[in-house]
């Protein structure tokens, strides 16, 4: 299984970005698929929870209402869409599959994709 995140970079206060998360191997539409980020010395940090089917998704109180996630099942793929970023939005951001939504919440994932880094400059 591999899970093989893009779209990071840098960008300016204000600016939005979107990230994708392209599966590969993986059963997608039975999984639920989160979006995560971490910076040095911190925990990582869960933005994004979405159940199997995508009816339902959880966002922190930190990022709700400027993220939104999404899942193509097609496609195999999530995004992340960023809006009116912040400094403090900078971070290398993952995506992650786990069995269960509330898996994601408490970042007990089975599957991590690698991380793409996002700069937010002032």
């Amino acid at each position: 299984v591999q899970l093989q995140a893009s779209g990071g970079g840098l960008v300016q206060v204000g600016d939005s970005l979107t990230l994708s998360c392209t599966s590969s191997g993986l059963a997608f539409s039975t999984y639920a698929m989160g979006w995560f980020r971490q910076t040095p010395g911190k925990e990582r940090e869960v933005l994004a929870a979405m159940n199997p089917k995508a009816t339902s998704t959880y966002y922190p109180e930190s990022v709700k209402g400027r993220f939104t996630a999404a899942k193509d099942s097609a496609e195999n793929t999530v995004y992340l869409r960023m809006n009116n970023l912040k400094p403090e939005d900078t971070a290398v951001y993952y995506c992650a599959a786990a069995n269960k939504l509330h898996d994601l919440v408490i970042l007990n994932a089975v599957y991590w994709g690698q991380g793409t880094q996002v700069t937010v400059s002032s």
